[in-house]
């Protein structure tokens, strides 16, 4: 029986890792999954040696608080690798701890496909030559990345982006309405504070007052919070907002969206939704962050846009008058809005990968089946 683990570490790899899961066991029925993910791996039939409820933390002193944790998980993952050794280690996003599990994996001849790769080439161009290292195969969802992994010795693949393979808008604009009692046919802000705790009590009360100066300037203007089920509801600290758990359909349904950095700029974009940017973390992570990275924008949006595309704002600057200014900008019929609506076409075509038939899960694991037959 082949046995694959696959390692992640936040709800958005847990999403992406479930999708990988289940494409393995259609290709191997009897395939063992272990590793570390969260329900919705569990759920595809992984063995979970720790979930991602404990290992979703962002940055340097957040990581430093929880150090002994994650001492402890690598020590027992290593062991579990060296006691009963998979056909495959497959690391998803999360370099923090992943980068170690390959590392080590590639020591101990387990061969190893990193999917969604860590964007080590804006923090840390040097890792690139590590990535080619401890990897048997990089999978990489931002179409740049290829040829930055390729010229620094990777085998690499660009498997288009995951997000490209979720269905449709469950619900519509009418439907969301009724549900949060809208009005359908005024302007509808959505707001996404983040997918972590941390994140939600670093940016849910400044969205809050966003939406408050909003409603003052513009009062047909109706905010939403989207929610995750990944984080209690009582860390949102939202006064009387509207929330719903269907980020997707809200998406779909905004006519423009205040959005923490990360994946859901794609999100928006794979939405036609134009955004703003918006940015908090704990003081020294950002001044520590802002010596490492070297890259012209944060947003994800942006970067595979090659342009500002939603306007950007970070730590001091996220502040709620320009962002109130600045979401409302978007709202208005002309040259700004166009523009923005453009672009995320643009962003949208070039997620896409070359060969586009079938999913982004299915392709890598089509890369893990030609990586376990070498190792038979």
């Amino acid at each position: 029986m082949k046995c694959i683990f696959l390692s992640a570490g936040e709800p958005s790899g847990d999403l992406h890792g479930a999708a990988v899961a289940s494409a393995l066991r259609a290709r191997w029925p009897d395939v063992r999954l272990r590793g570390l993910g969260g329900p919705r791996m569990a759920a595809a039939g992984v063995e979970l040696m720790a979930h991602v409820d404990d290992l979703a933390v962002m940055g340097f002193v957040e990581v430093a608080a929880h150090l002994p944790f994650f001492l402890d998980l690598m020590r027992r993952v290593k062991h579990s690798l060296a006691a009963d050794p998979p056909d495959l280690v497959l690391p998803i996003d999360y370099p923090g701890f992943n980068l170690r599990l390959a590392r080590f994996a590639k020591s101990r001849n387990i061969p190893v496909l990193y999917y969604i790769a860590p964007q080590v080439w804006a923090w840390h161009r040097s890792r690139l030559a590590e990535m080619a290292r401890i990897t048997d195969h990089v999978a990489v969802i931002l179409p740049f990345e290829a040829a930055l992994f390729r010229e620094a010795g990777a085998q690499v693949t660009f498997v288009g982006h995951p997000l490209l393979d979720r269905a449709a808008p469950e619900q519509t604009r009418e439907a969301i309405a009724a549900e949060l009692s809208l009005d359908p046919d005024r302007p509808i802000v959505a707001l996404f504070p983040g997918s972590r705790r941390q994140e939600v009590a670093r940016h849910g009360r400044l969205f809050a007052d966003v939406a408050e100066i909003m409603r003052r300037t513009r009062p047909d203007v109706q905010p939403v919070v989207a929610v995750s089920s990944a984080v209690p509801a009582t860390a949102y600290d939202t006064g009387d907002l509207p929330r719903t758990a269907d980020g997707w359909s809200l998406l779909g349904s905004a006519h423009a969206a205040l959005v923490k950095s990360g994946t859901g700029t794609l999100e928006a974009a794979l939405a036609g939704t134009p955004l703003v940017v918006a940015y908090r973390a704990h003081p020294l992570t950002f001044q520590l962050a802002k010596r490492l990275v070297k890259v012209d924008h944060v947003g994800l949006v942006n970067l595979v846009a090659g342009e500002r595309l939603a306007p950007e704002y970070l730590q001091g600057d996220a502040r709620p008058g320009p962002l109130a200014t600045a979401v409302l900008a978007l709202l208005e019929p002309g040259s700004e809005r166009a523009r923005a609506l453009d672009g995320l076409a643009r962003v949208r075509e070039r997620l896409h990968a070359p060969n586009d038939n079938g999913s982004a899960a299915e392709r890598v694991a089509s890369i893990a089946a030609s990586l376990v037959r070498r190792d038979a």
